[in-house]
């Protein structure tokens, strides 16, 4: 049975159509003064805080105290915290005369007010991660793309941004049928094959399984060849971006080199065993074996960040692939997902995610926007405490630092492919990928990395005299994302270097500053 006694018609009239409503008198027609939110910067923050709209049957079908009259959060936080946010309606007893005039009014329940949201996001560093990434799109003539922060050492999220965005302050026509889906938060619905980010996690697994030493070796040449049993004049070429020459674990991740993944993930055939030097099993790790670090590393699961509509994303193994029926599961599938291609997708958090856990030696927290919320006196109702999903640092912390050097090298060593990053006046560990999307047509660029805190000797000087000393306590972990970027990864280092600098000078060379939520 309805609690409501009327039903709004319309919102937002404006003066004119007010007095000619009320010129009319019509009998059972109130107007009444109203409210609506207001989100500075919507287009900015938008993804993260949403927006509110009218109440459907589906939200009466998740919460039935909602009336038809009510607003309802219909994404991000807004609709993630409804519930603490929402308060509770007042009720007003209008007594009438035999007319149906009102001539007396009576509160019979005040209104309480909802809770207060105390988020992690850093205002400053939010608004300044969308202009340059942006920026970076208009220059290239793009528009989607995806930048994340987090701190690797609690999972409290930074900055969040998805490109393109909407205005939460008024929801236009022309955001509804925008075929870049402007109302679709790529941070953490979107999937994506990762390309070479998925190489540290690679590394961590040859490590621990044994199958290479930080100093084994393979020789690129540019390229594998498996033979044709069919016609062994053309046998298939697994291709490398580049000859790399001999390379080890250190080299090969900072050089991101395709044939030395090849080879740690499927193996190589027998015609090319002589490219190896000191691989203790020459069929590497192999698809079940990888789908098992996927799974360690958290990936192909909910991160349990909340905003709502996270994806889990999807791991391939043979059943999957046969279930589909796209045949069997052959060695060139494994080398694909090896280097991030092929059926593997995962969302842009779960890959920071994982790489914030390379930064800070094992420990995957859940990612969170909201630290505290709080009534509106100040009393605290409830934190949110860093909330660890897998503590892998047991398991994983020697492999990790050998990984942590690797990602260090491309950015220090001059043929890293985040060299460019190397000027900067704080040490930086990354690695860039390039993943091939609609049948090869078009080109995601991603970057992934981090940036420590500054032990009090090394303080304010540049990366190149503190090359070799190990990361400490890394406070900042960005992925940049640029969709159907033209020149590949190059095109999302600049925005990483420009996010960080800025954050070294606004934040960790300003050790009183306070990240006060907003």
């Amino acid at each position: 049975m309805e609690k409501q006694n009327a039903l709004i018609v319309a919102r937002e009239l404006a003066v004119p159509q007010v007095i000619k409503i009320r010129n009319l008198k019509l009998e059972g027609v109130q107007i009444e003064d109203d409210f609506k939110r207001q989100y500075p910067k919507g287009e900015i923050f938008s993804h993260a805080i949403g927006y509110v709209g009218a109440v459907r049957e589906s939200d009466r079908n998740r919460n039935a105290d909602l009336s038809l009259n009510d607003t309802v959060g219909k994404a991000g936080l807004e609709a993630y915290y409804d519930k603490e946010i929402r308060g509770e309606d007042g009720e007003i007893v209008n007594y009438r005369n035999a007319k149906g005039e009102v001539i007396d009014k009576k509160t019979v329940k005040a209104p309480v007010p909802g809770y207060d949201l105390y988020s992690t996001i850093d205002a400053e560093l939010e608004e300044y991660f969308y202009n340059r990434l942006q920026e970076r799109l208009n220059l290239l003539g793009g528009r989607s793309g995806v930048g994340i922060a987090l701190n690797p050492q609690n999972g409290e999220v930074l900055a969040l941004v998805s490109l393109p965005s909407f205005d939460n302050n008024k929801i236009a026509e022309k955001d509804l049928i925008d075929p870049d889906h402007p109302f679709f938060n790529r941070a953490i619905s979107g999937v994506y094959a990762p390309g070479s980010t998925i190489k540290p996690l690679m590394a961590a697994a040859g490590l621990e399984e044994k199958i290479v030493t930080p100093e084994s070796e393979v020789f690129s040449r540019g390229y594998i060849e498996i033979p044709n049993p069919y016609n062994p004049d053309e046998p298939t070429r697994f291709l490398d971006w580049k000859p790399h020459g001999w390379v080890n674990l250190y080299s090969a991740l900072a050089r991101s080199s395709n044939v030395y993944f090849y080879a740690l993930g499927g193996g190589l055939p027998r015609n090319e065993l002589d490219l190896f030097k000191d691989f203790s099993n020459p069929k590497g790790l192999g698809i079940y074996k990888l789908k098992e670090y996927w799974q360690k590393f958290r990936l192909g699961e909910l991160t349990g960040i909340d905003l709502p509509a996270e994806n889990k994303g999807f791991l391939p193994d043979p059943e999957s692939k046969e279930k589909s029926s796209r045949g069997i599961w052959r060695v060139g599938d494994t080398y694909n997902v090896s280097i991030g291609q092929g059926d593997l997708l995962i969302t842009p958090i779960q890959l920071l995610n994982y790489i914030a856990a390379v930064a800070n030696g094992g420990k995957f927290y859940k990612p969170f926007l909201v630290k505290k919320i709080a009534a509106s006196d100040g009393k605290i109702i409830r934190e949110n405490n860093p909330e660890m999903n897998y503590d892998g640092g047991a398991e994983l912390s020697e492999s990790l630092i050998e990984v942590r050097r690797g990602m260090m090298d491309g950015v220090r060593k001059s043929y890293g492919t985040s060299n460019l990053l190397a000027d900067l006046p704080v040490r930086v560990a990354a690695k860039t990928g390039t993943s091939q999307v609609d049948f090869n047509t078009k080109t995601n660029a991603f970057f992934v990395g981090y940036a420590p805190t500054f032990a009090e000797a090394t303080a304010g000087k540049p990366a190149e005299a503190t090359a070799g000393k190990p990361a400490e306590a890394p406070q900042i972990a960005i992925l940049v994302l640029i969709e159907n970027s033209r020149e590949g990864s190059l095109n999302a280092v600049p925005v990483a270097k420009e996010v960080i600098r800025w954050y070294y000078e606004n934040r960790l060379a300003r050790p009183q500053f306070t990240n006060t939520p907003e």
